[in-house]
């Protein structure tokens, strides 16, 4: 197997490039060159089920594909069918097409919790539309976010409560408070505290462990009962727990839910769902204030509407759902095993649903470290392996789980050696990986 890094000429010279004339070299921060080892952050060319290629011409194994957006593989036939089918018939009009229609039908056949959808282009349109309409509904002006999860939306209500709050007034963010995820006597303090003033609870309804026995079931009694919205926010959920997200694996109906990243295989579309009674506020049916809810130009281009019909099918048809859980399943059996066998069970540990896995790098004292998610991330580039975290998708095969696990294999016998050394620098060749989420560059 080749150990050597790849070489990437290329691709340095086009981050530079990137850097430039795009602020932070990427169009998201959590694709940025920081979160990858110096001199080892690729640019891709293309991609084909679960292979990406760069611009230097060297092949990865790739998880976590699109930030988790691409769930069936790069190019995947089916939705690149749909996909054409509907260019060729023209992307945007002045009127509804169709297609609308068709989608919003069968969204809501496949998250059948739901009564009424609007589609969009990506999820914090969506997660903020929601908590609009949560304020309006209740005339309140905070909102709950879960303080575990790390991600809800660039807007203010949300940026204004991170690190990187820069820009934003500090009283939009002090209208933003957070709860613990799987406590609801800390849930219920809070909403105690901030009598009739929090408008919605917003969480994502699982993360990297299963909801404590009861959980989701008590939140939705919580929300009732303090007048509150429950937003469950199933970016990541959707479609990698169940077709129907979350809410259809648990069984615990939100008042409003948002969608995205897998729903579109990687094309750009995003949908804000909920209760018929809340939806129609942002609609023309009813005699209340009007909600401005989303009213985005490109939200029902026909091409991503069309992907988002494909993805369901194919999820549906093919048991999309159970075979991500399969591969995760046997990718977390090999890299524990292979972790364990190098002895360094304890410190490269795996987190999460089997379809949606994340690692993390544990220093010699067991705490969480960058340098040595560092040297990690170097070895696996080395072995062709591309991998932010360990999120499958279901154009993985066996052989790509087997040459992932011997990777990791390798990489962890170096991790021993830097435990030893109670020291990854020599192994990090560079400056560390940065977090996304930090006041200073």
């Amino acid at each position: 197997m080749n150990t050597e890094e790849p070489d990437l000429p290329r691709s340095r010279r086009a981050n530079e490039r990137l850097h430039a004339m795009v602020p932070g070299g990427a169009h998201t921060y959590a694709k940025g060159d920081d979160q990858y080892p110096e001199n080892l952050a690729p640019v891709i060319s293309h991609g084909r089920g679960a292979h990406v290629w760069d611009v230097d011409g060297n092949r990865y194994i790739e998880y976590g594909s699109g930030l988790r957006s691409v769930s069936l593989g790069h190019a995947h036939p089916r939705v690149t069918e749909a996909v054409r089918r509907e260019i060729d018939r023209g992307s945007n009009f002045v009127r509804p097409s169709i297609v609308e229609v068709e989608a919003a039908e069968r969204f809501l056949a496949t998250v059948p919790t739901a009564e009424m959808v609007k589609f969009a282009k990506n999820g914090s349109d969506a997660t903020t539309a929601a908590v609009r309409l949560a304020r309006a509904a209740t005339g309140r002006p905070r909102v709950a976010v879960c303080a575990d999860h790390p991600f809800f939306s660039v807007d203010d209500w949300f940026i204004g409560t991170t690190p990187m709050s820069a820009g934003v007034p500090a009283v939009t963010g002090e209208l933003t408070v957070a709860f613990p995820y799987g406590d609801l006597a800390a849930t219920e303090e809070l909403l105690i505290r901030h009598r009739d003033e929090v408008a919605c609870l917003i969480l994502e309804p699982a993360a990297h462990a299963e909801p404590p026995p009861g959980y989701l079931a008590g939140l939705r009694e919580l929300a009732d009962r303090h007048g509150c919205v429950l937003v469950f926010d199933e970016m990541i959920t959707g479609f990698r727990w169940s077709e129907a997200g979350a809410q259809g694996l648990y069984g615990v109906v939100p008042d409003l839910s948002t969608f995205g990243k897998a729903l579109g295989n990687g094309f750009a579309v995003s949908a804000l769902a909920g209760r018929r009674e809340l939806m129609e506020r942002g609609g023309l049916r009813h005699s209340g204030d009007r909600v401005f809810l989303l009213s985005t130009t490109h939200g029902a281009e026909t091409h991503a509407l069309a992907a988002a019909m494909a993805v369901q099918t194919t999820y549906t048809e093919e048991g999309v759902t159970a075979r991500l859980h399969a591969l995760g399943e046997r990718l977390a059996a090999g890299v524990r095993d292979a972790a364990a066998s190098m002895g360094v069970g304890d410190h490269v540990v795996l987190r999460g649903r089997a379809s949606n896995l994340v690692f993390a790098t544990l220093d010699e004292n067991r705490r969480p470290s960058q340098p040595y998610r560092t040297l990690f991330l170097r070895r696996l580039l080395a072995g062709g392996v591309l991998a932010p975290s360990f999120v499958v998708s279901s154009a993985l095969d066996e052989a790509d789980i087997e040459h992932t696990v011997d990777v990791v294999a390798q990489a962890c016998a170096v991790y021993r050696k830097a435990l030893d050394a109670a020291d990854p620098t020599p192994w990090m060749a560079g400056r560390a990986v940065k977090p996304v989420f930090r006041r200073l560059a």
